[in-house]
């Protein structure tokens, strides 16, 4: 696996372990973000490529500084 796609899964691993662990179902957490709920999908799954814009709107809703969507779990 390329960098590219190992980060892209390590960074959707996060964000749905940090959308767990504050109890929100992924539609919820997208309708909490004005996301898609496929788009946080797709991001949960790695499959996506989220900009800056929609990361900060992710650790915004998390309630979170942008640095701990991207720490190791």
């Amino acid at each position: 696996m390329n960098q590219e796609k190992l980060a892209a899964k390590k960074f959707g691993k996060r964000v749905r372990q940090l959308r767990q662990e504050k109890g929100w179902s992924q539609e919820g957490f997208a309708f909490e973000a004005r996301l898609d709920r496929t788009y946080v999908g797709g991001i949960e799954r790695g499959e996506r490529n989220p900009s800056l814009k929609n990361i900060a709107r992710l650790a915004d809703t998390l309630g979170i500084p942008m640095s701990k969507l991207f720490e190791s779990n």
